[in-house]
């Protein structure tokens, strides 16, 4: 290849696989055998020779897949994939903006059915051996249908609607950043009431200890929480999570059945405070503002590549062998000229979100009156997950948006009374 921007890009594909395969066997090499005894009480030997050995597995089918990824995607694109289902669709469609859709439509429908033998095995294979699996064949299958439907109902006019702005109308990419903008956050705010239950019963929590517990914790935190909910996380795993929904004045709190179990009252409440501490800290409209200005780049930088004026824009096609540059073709070749600057841009943000990781912890102690109640639950949150305990630092860096739980405790304990 002599084109400069495509050994560019290519260059950048294999380095980024290279540095997050460095990093899983760094994770890998980093696996202790002795425990912390900070977890003594809810690990045991057996239990956490289990959680390393549910690391290996995840992390060496994780090194299997991304392997399978990169080479689908160098085979694709220098053997002329691209060019060649641009010319298909070309001779199929002559509307622009349906021919784009049935180019970027095709790539992520192969995609889709590339990947489900790789969540099948993550799912009924490895997730089943460690007693997570609660998924059956035919909630997994309607999944994949109600994915691929909303994907077409949602993803669909979106696309339309940015392809339609870049072909007719003046400063485009900035009239698209509204209308992505707008979607996004319009998304955000319906996905609670109508899109989730498209996959989970959402319960009102029963009257009782806990309900009075976090009600009064939101009352001390003056949090506007207007339901509170138990959703039926166990239909697909024993993994546990909390989430809020909401904005302005209604705020939701949704806890799945697997969480409500496994943990105390004061526990659950302390997981609570967190993430009402991130509400309160402003994590939530700084993570939001910061993706609206991201995007912003994004399309002011899309509307370069895919200028058909521009030089840039005609060694990028060519690159890809590619003849005629069209937008829905640019948002693809976009996509992976982009990816080592989205690779440096998550790097800063994981550290911004393990930054307020640590200050909604201090703020959930505060909230009790003690970080303990906090500390027991992070901890049995992690044996119930089989989390690793001693990540390597590089992984750390590149990819977690949560401090390692030891690291995590450590602060937690220093704010003890």
């Amino acid at each position: 290849m002599e084109n400069a921007v495509g050994i560019f890009i290519l260059v950048s594909l294999i380095a980024l696989w290279a540095l997050d395969f460095v990093a899983t066997l760094f994770n890998l090499k980093a696996l202790d055998p002795k425990l912390p005894e900070e977890f003594s009480e809810v690990f045991d030997e057996e239990k956490y020779a289990k959680s390393q050995e549910y690391t290996r597995v995840t992390e060496r089918f994780g090194i299997f897949e991304s392997i399978f990824s990169l080479a689908l995607t160098l085979g694709f694109w220098l053997c002329g994939g691209f060019g060649w289902l641009d010319g298909l669709v070309r001779s199929w469609i002559e509307n622009d903006i349906l021919r784009g859709l049935a180019f970027i439509g095709i790539l992520i429908g192969a995609h889709t059915i590339i990947n489900i033998p790789f969540q099948i095995y993550s799912t009924f294979v490895i997730e089943e051996k460690f007693g997570f699996n609660k998924t059956t064949p035919k909630t997994f299958i309607i999944d994949q249908v109600k994915g691929l439907v909303l994907m077409a109902i949602i993803g669909a006019p979106l696309l339309a609607l940015i392809l339609w702005i870049f072909n007719t109308v003046a400063l485009a990419w900035l009239w698209a950043w509204v209308a992505f903008t707008a979607f996004t956050l319009l998304l955000t705010y319906l996905a609670p009431t109508y899109l989730l239950p498209l996959f989970n019963k959402f319960e009102p929590m029963p009257d009782g200890e806990l309900k009075d517990a976090i009600n009064d914790m939101a009352k001390k935190c003056d949090f506007p929480l207007t339901e509170l909910y138990v959703m039926d996380g166990s239909k697909r795993s024993t993994k546990s999570n909390a989430f809020f929904t909401g904005f302005g004045k209604n705020k939701k709190i949704a806890l799945y059945d697997t969480l409500i179990e496994g943990h105390t009252t004061e526990g659950l409440v302390g997981i609570l405070a967190h993430e009402i501490g991130h509400f309160k800290c402003k994590h939530i409209i700084q993570r939001m503002i910061t993706g609206i200005i991201r995007s912003a780049v994004v399309f002011f930088l899309l509307g370069l590549v895919t200028n058909k004026d521009s030089a840039f824009a005609r060694d990028l096609f060519s690159a890809f062998y590619v003849e005629n540059i069209s937008v829905y073709a640019g948002l693809i070749f976009f996509a992976l000229l982009f990816s080592p600057i989205q690779r440096i841009l998550g790097v800063f943000a994981n550290i911004t979100s393990r930054k307020h990781e640590f200050e909604a912890d201090a703020y959930a102690a505060n909230a009790q009156d003690t970080p303990e109640h906090l500390i027991s639950a992070l901890k049995k949150l992690s044996a119930d997950n089989l989390s690793n305990l001693t990540p390597h630092p590089l992984p750390v860096f590149l990819d977690y948006s949560h401090p390692p739980m030891l690291v995590r405790l450590a602060a937690l304990k220093k704010l003890r009374a």
